[in-house]
């Protein structure tokens, strides 16, 4: 089965290039976010390949702390769908996330999440904490760490360091 987004054809079946296109979307929502003052963190979450949900981190401009990227795709992800069980998608995001992410993408059934760089602060999927695996939990969420990790690294960097 194949779906076209823009001008590219993605192959419904996951594999490393969607996993790079996708998460590449996600750097863009990240760069946007930068540019508006927020710390650049973006995220989208796919559904077939389609991109269904975008974020950037949002919480200065809304004075939320709860506004980081993911959970600003996950709820239009929700609206969108109707439905507060977002199964069968995959959450690409440029910063591993954090132990209220990890709970948000359990509670929605998210089934994958491929992020950027570790987060070796507050990472609560493998750097501080392992949320998302978890066995005791009623949902595990798969995780594929690294992809453009160096890109994604960068971004954050010269962020803080313009900030200095």
């Amino acid at each position: 089965m194949w779906y076209i987004e823009s001008t590219r054809v993605i192959s419904f079946w996951i594999d490393m290039d969607a996993d790079v296109t996708f998460l590449k979307e996600a750097l863009a929502e990240a760069r946007a976010a930068g540019e508006a003052g927020e710390v650049p963190i973006g995220a989208v979450l796919v559904k077939e390949g389609r991109i269904i949900a975008r974020g950037g981190n949002r919480t200065i401009r809304d004075c939320d702390p709860t506004a980081h990227a993911e959970i600003v795709a996950l709820r239009e992800a929700a609206r969108a769908l109707g439905n507060h069980r977002l199964m069968g998608t995959t959450l690409y995001v440029t910063l591993e996330p954090c132990s209220m992410c990890a709970g948000a993408m359990i509670q929605a059934r998210v089934d994958r999440v491929v992020y950027g760089c570790d987060d070796p602060r507050g990472g609560a999927v493998r750097s501080c904490f392992a949320v998302l695996s978890n066995p005791l939990l009623n949902h595990q969420v798969e995780a594929v760490p690294g992809i453009l990790a160096e890109e994604c690294s960068a971004l954050l960097q010269s962020f803080f360091a313009a900030r200095r």
